[in-house]
């Protein structure tokens, strides 16, 4: 099992465009980083974290998530994504995010994720869509 440190902390950025904004306000000034795309964000910054602690054959999957959207991005301002790993309980990783714009945090809490080794899970993954497993 992969050894992931408490404390262990990860940030990733990216620019607020179109294509993750959101665009049924009719408003393209009421434009900003859409809410899913933002836990997305979150996610990654949380998988791509720990990904280089795991063996080649795990990666991790999300399980759990507490975000508060606590302002909005408008389109063409930078958005900072921040993980840090606080709980390790065996394969489960617990993790405070937390996302900043260029001038004021925009969401935090909580996400959980689960260690599994890929072709095992897609091996499940397989089975319950009926198709053969490898």
């Amino acid at each position: 099992m992969a050894s992931i440190p408490l404390g262990f902390q990860h940030e990733e950025s990216t620019l607020v465009t179109s294509e993750i904004a959101i665009d049924f306000m009719g408003i393209e000034d009421a434009r900003v980083l859409a809410t899913p795309h933002l836990v997305w964000h979150l996610e990654m910054a949380c998988r791509n974290a720990v990904k280089p602690l795991l063996e080649a054959s795990q990666d991790t999957v999300g399980t759990v998530v507490n975000i508060k959207h606590l302002a909005a991005t408008p389109l063409g301002m930078a958005v900072r994504f921040v993980a840090e790993v606080i709980a390790v309980d065996g394969r489960r990783l617990e993790f405070r995010v937390a996302a900043f714009d260029e001038q004021e945090k925009v969401a935090e809490g909580t996400h959980e994720r689960f260690i599994v080794d890929m072709e095992r899970f897609a091996n499940r993954v397989r089975a319950k869509a009926g198709r053969p497993t490898v």
